[in-house]
């Protein structure tokens, strides 16, 4: 019983919605579960919903931080496997924004009794270049500059990440939120955590998939880019792709209707909801 308070707390969960299906929303890199409060209510009348944040982010508990653990994503895996055994909660839907794509693909394989679907929103396996076959949108001297500034003047570096992720320029409130969501996070946190996000590659996990999946790919997406997105549904078996209209790396802040609507659709096919 303490161990399930204690993963509880640790990852700050929070349980909503009145139906009986699991759903679990994670978070991205430098966000906190609160960037889902405006796709989440479009599922509570079908939906248990879950949600939570990785040690480090919004309210959990810095006690449990563990650097080595987090500096890889097998470490953020196991944070939602531990949060879906903790709940006692098998075949969920788990929906992961950019780096969260990834962490639940790892841990379905790992543990693939806790999933029935993965949606991936703006997922990348590798986001260095990997000249002829991959273009992952990113030379590796840009990204070790990007963890450098980040290393030196966070702030800036906040700064100047928040607008490209998140585009959209004439909703300058959008970026605003997304800074102030990176640096609510403890640098040395948030260091840690870019380097395990930038420097992965889990292309060879992508055939590896025990459940088929959704790939939302928005338009505009510098982080990663279009065919990033189709890279991914080629080499994943039972993935379906959909290219949103929504720009930017962040649909579930900047068009939350049509990031509900198309996972929403999906799930219909499905006859899961």
């Amino acid at each position: 019983m303490r161990r399930n308070i204690d993963i509880i707390k640790r990852n700050d969960v929070k349980i909503t919605g009145t139906g009986d299906k699991p759903i679990i929303f994670a978070p991205g890199f430098g966000c906190d579960q609160r960037m889902w409060r405006y796709v989440t209510p479009a599922f509570k009348k079908d939906y248990r919903i879950i949600t939570f944040d990785y040690v480090g982010a919004g309210n959990t508990d810095l006690r449990f931080y563990d650097p080595t653990r987090y500096s890889q994503l097998s470490g953020y895996a196991q944070d939602v496997i531990d949060v879906l055994d903790t709940l006692q909660l098998q075949e969920a839907i788990f929906v992961g924004h950019s780096v969260s794509s990834m962490i639940g693909l790892i841990a379905s394989i790992q543990d693939p009794k806790y999933f029935e679907r993965l949606i991936m929103i703006g997922p990348s396996p590798c986001y260095i270049n990997d000249p002829p076959d991959y273009a992952g949108g990113f030379e590796i001297s840009a990204l070790e500059g990007l963890v450098d500034l980040m290393e030196k003047n966070y702030i800036q570096w906040a700064n100047q990440f928040a607008p490209m992720i998140m585009k959209n320029a004439d909703r300058p409130n959008l970026s605003e939120e997304l800074e102030e969501s990176f640096c609510s996070t403890d640098p040395n946190i948030a260091v840690n955590f870019a380097r395990a996000t930038f420097f992965s590659d889990n292309r060879k996990d992508l055939s590896k998939a025990t459940v088929p999946s959704l790939v939302l790919q928005c338009a505009d997406d510098a982080i990663a880019p279009t065919k990033v997105g189709e890279y991914i549904h080629r080499h994943m078996p039972g993935s379906e792709i959909q290219f949103m209209k929504a720009t930017g790396h962040c649909p579930h802040l900047s068009h939350p209707e049509e990031t509900a609507e198309l996972i929403k659709d999906y799930l219909s096919k499905l006859q899961i909801i």
